[in-house]
């Protein structure tokens, strides 16, 4: 296992550190940790001009993991970062590193119980990861002591300043000793404050520059399909249909967007998250650790939001809106490919938007392929040939000892062909799939709905027509009423977006109401209403 590592070259790194490496799927050294873990574990000051998705956590991770003594129970290293989220990413991917070293590391960050963290430094903690405000709190009560500390991280230094923390920083390196001390330093970009914070407190720093065009991850393969605003959600839904996606970062514009998006894949049955700005702290972690248990499988961010995101296992990008600034196009597709993983990187474009993707391709100096969108053939071919190489690994397995008792009892009766069929039927539809092999008969009290995703005793439905057609609530549950003759008052939850609604009304109404909307007008538009898929 350790052999693979080889790949980082001369370095020298403990048996533990190979082994967490190696169990994190690295393979070898970024640009950035080529030229910065040497330096840094010979003591050097480092300042790196790096950006997200170079592995810079790893370039000062590594030496920092080396030179802690897990046996000594005082903080010896800290790291400080400008928000919360990137607090908890770069403690957990430290500790990942630490694991077989025993380090014990703790996050230190505002909006969670300081009486918690007190306890936990009380406890013993020999890496500190944390926001400066609530890293300054703990040096003001006391309940952290920087006097043992000889390993100092600045991570994103130039968000710091423009957040406004640039003071809080200097308190903190103040209240470390300077015997022995080594500090790297991380930003994006390096303004005059940055420049002299290093002049004041570093030591003849070594700087690493990582240039634009190493941004761009050699494994990222980029493409681009062109399509219309009309049908972009469409589109998206094809492409995630034909490949082999195991995580996806899809990337909107804005808030309001990204929840639209949402609402619009939940309405087709896939299992996606919004990550903005407008969550809280515990709604942010909610949604990432879903996402990181791989109960989602879509996360749908907007750049801001997804600032200092590390998630290895991200498989695809898919650029649903083209951003606005070619640099965001290399902070997106970087947070796939990582550590030595292969990843793809898709951008949806409408004609119009050519302009940008070119001035894209002159930053990162790459021509971006395009692709044609799948068709539903390709689409059902990929899905039968998936299926068919999880039967095959399936047999392949030889568990199956059970079900071949079950099947041996069938053959005698019944065709070995239809037995397979009907198994392979069961496995994917269930026990209760009478009428489903063709269209749902419409007939009233005939109709299947399945799990739409509604409360206990409603069917939710689908609606082609939001807010952009100036619709409001009240003129859903008029027409509903007036249409299919039920009491507007016990119409259910409404949800109107900007082009499609979702409205719950009771299912022994629901095929009535079907029935009646379908197709029919409102304010001068032909609406389709159908069943919504199980969120």
């Amino acid at each position: 296992m350790v052999e693979k590592l080889q790949a980082f070259g001369d370095i020298v790194l403990s048996k533990q550190v190979l082994q967490a490496l190696s169990e994190m799927g690295f393979e070898e050294p970024s640009p950035i940790q080529k030229e910065a873990l040497p330096l840094a574990l010979e003591g050097q000051d480092i300042i790196g001009q790096a950006q997200t998705g170079t592995g810079k956590t790893a370039a000062f991770g590594i030496p920092m993991v080396e030179k802690v003594n897990p046996k000594f129970q005082a903080v010896q290293a800290i790291v400080v970062t400008p928000t919360r989220e990137l607090a908890v990413q770069v403690s957990e991917e430290i500790a990942k590193i630490g694991k077989y070293r025993h380090i014990k590391l703790l996050p230190i960050y505002g909006g969670q119980s300081i009486d918690r963290q007190i306890r936990a430094l009380r406890y013993g903690a020999q890496v500190v990861v944390g926001t400066p405000g609530r890293v300054i709190d703990h040096l003001n009560r006391g309940t952290l002591k920087l006097q043992y500390v000889k390993t100092v991280v600045l991570d994103e230094a130039d968000e710091m300043l423009d957040m406004g923390f640039i003071d809080d920083v200097e308190t903190i390196l103040k209240a470390v000793p300077v015997e022995e001390r080594q500090i790297s330093l991380y930003s994006a970009t390096m303004p005059l404050e940055i420049k002299k914070l290093a002049n004041t407190y570093m030591k003849n720093p070594q700087i690493i520059t990582v240039s634009r065009d190493e941004l761009t991850v050699p494994l990222i393969e980029q493409f681009f399909y062109e399509t219309r605003d009309k049908v972009k959600v469409d589109a998206l839904c094809r492409i995630i249909d034909s490949e082999e996606i195991g995580q996806a970062i899809i990337f909107c514009r804005t808030k309001r967007g990204a929840d639209e998006l949402v609402a619009a894949l939940d309405a087709r049955g896939y299992y996606a998250s919004a990550l903005h700005g407008d969550l809280s702290q515990q709604q942010r972690d909610r949604v990432m650790k879903k996402f990181r248990d791989g109960k989602t499988e879509l996360l749908v961010a907007t750049d801001v939001a997804a600032r200092g995101l590390d998630i290895d296992k991200v498989t695809h990008v898919i650029n649903f809106d083209v951003p606005q600034d070619p640099e965001s196009y290399v902070h997106r597709i970087g947070r796939t490919g990582r550590a030595g993983r292969k990843g793809q990187a898709m951008t949806l474009i409408t004609p119009r938007e050519y302009r940008q993707l070119r001035l894209i391709e002159q930053l990162i100096q790459t021509r971006i392929r395009r692709r044609e969108l799948p068709s539903l053939s390709d689409i059902s071919e990929h899905q039968t040939e998936n299926m068919r190489n999880q039967l095959i690994k399936l047999m392949k397995s030889n568990r199956l000892g059970t079900y071949r008792s079950i099947v041996n009892g069938l053959l005698d009766d019944y065709d070995s062909i239809d037995v397979a069929a009907a198994a392979l039927k069961f496995a994917i539809e269930g026990p209760n799939t009478e009428g489903r092999d063709n269209e749902v008969d419409h007939s009233e009290g005939d109709m299947v709905f399945g799990n739409t995703g509604a409360t206990p005793g409603m069917i939710r439905l689908f609606m082609s027509i939001g807010r952009l057609q100036q619709i409001r609530p009240q003129d859903i549950i008029r027409w509903i009423a007036d249409e299919s003759g039920i009491p507007g008052n016990i119409i259910g939850t409404i949800n109107i977006y900007d082009r499609f609604t979702f409205v719950e009304v009771p299912e022994e109404h629901a095929s009535r109401v079907l029935n009646c909307m379908h197709q029919n007008m409102i304010k001068g538009r032909k609406v389709s209403v159908e069943p919504a898929k199980a969120r």
